[in-house]
């Protein structure tokens, strides 16, 4: 065992996993203790709301001695006794903020969609606060600006430009002396309408595209200006008018495993190394091309299946017995082939396979 990991934070399979992989012992606080957190973790622990984590972890360091602590989405900022191995509370705090993120592009000549002043439209709409794209909608005019402040009187937004465009990622590796991508990710949003249209429902690792290289330093240059170390990603929109950078996610990111999957790179190492000077060397093409989707509820629903059957295929596998609320999370599903073709039909045959027990519930 090279040593104890406590793992916190919303959502932590990805991460633990990548840890137990490399050889830790795995202790994990997590919002859902799925069947899969519970085959890679010593302990798991829940919570309900994320307020609670700082006297959980406090519970747990009480009891155990770790080695490392590291966070995931919802845990950047988390006040802790235990010195965390990840990005500075004080700088995540800045990456959290839209608001602080548009300045630090901009201060940085990091070509980014401009904020839209007050009376332009369409205009997109960006909670200052808040993950994966949760609450963000494009208004046409006054009234659908109106509409969505009445939703949230208390949220206080960004107006950003519209850009039309590919989203995507880059994850990077950062250190005190640089920075490190090490996989461009093409993004899959939820679509439709609603709070949830711009949330994040999928990837697929490598991206191919023509933009890879120039993706690629300008994410490193920005990881490298940014102050975070460890793992972190940088998100964009590919347009016709260029590179347009979104936002720099200061953790862990949720494309960890297929990057795992398609580079052979183990990340939880490359972050822990990267506190002691090391950056992963440069990764040649991947071998592989790996795809996820997640699947969402389009209804109530109570998990009637054992679904580990089908895994590696899938990840984040509920309890038989969950209770689902609609629109929330059931199953992480995967593909992979030489080609993003094999990788999207290999993906597609498991999602319609996971969807014939689903459509029974």
């Amino acid at each position: 065992m090279k040593g104890r990991v406590l793992v916190a934070g919303f959502a932590t399979r990805h991460v633990v996993c990548s840890a137990y992989k490399a050889g830790y012992e795995v202790h994990a606080i997590d919002c859902f203790c799925d069947q899969d957190l519970h085959w890679y973790t010593k302990s798991c622990r829940t919570f309900e709301e994320m307020d609670e984590m700082p006297d959980i972890i406090s519970e747990e360091a009480g009891r155990k001695k770790f080695d490392y602590f590291v966070v995931t989405s919802g845990a950047e900022d988390i006040s802790a006794d235990i010195p965390v191995w990840g990005t500075e509370r004080k700088c995540a705090e800045k990456f959290i903020s839209k608001r602080q993120i548009q300045d630090f592009f901009e201060e940085h000549s990091v070509p980014v969609p401009p904020v839209s002043p007050e009376g332009n439209y369409p205009a997109m709409l960006k909670p200052v606060k808040g993950a994966g794209g949760w609450r963000n909608r494009i208004v046409s005019n006054k009234y659908e600006e109106e509409e969505w402040r009445s939703l949230w009187p208390d949220v206080p937004y960004i107006r950003q430009d519209v850009i039309d465009g590919t989203p995507c990622s880059v994850s990077c590796i950062a250190s005190e002396s640089g920075a490190r991508a090490v996989s461009v990710n093409l993004q899959t949003l939820r679509g439709g309408t609603g709070e949830k249209a711009f949330g994040f429902s999928g990837a697929v690792t490598p991206f191919i595209t023509g933009h890879a290289e120039d993706l690629k330093r300008t994410a490193e240059f920005i990881a490298e200006k940014s102050g975070c170390l460890g793992s972190l990603g940088v998100d964009f929109i590919l347009s016709d008018e260029g590179i347009y950078a979104i936002e720099v996610n200061p953790r862990f990111q949720a494309t960890l495993d297929i990057i795992e999957g398609s580079t052979g790179l183990n990340i939880f190492e490359a972050h822990i190394n990267a506190f002691k000077g090391e950056l992963p060397p440069i990764i040649p093409t991947a071998p592989l091309v790996y795809a996820r989707r997640i699947i969402f509820a389009d209804r109530d629903l109570v998990v009637k299946d054992d679904l580990k059957k089908f895994h590696p295929n899938v990840a984040d596998i509920p309890w038989p017995g969950t209770e689902i609320e609609e629109g929330s999370a059931i199953i992480s599903v995967y593909g992979s082939g030489k080609t993003e073709e094999e990788a999207d039909s290999s993906l597609h045959k498991n999602i319609l396979e996971i969807n014939g027990y689903i459509n029974r519930w």
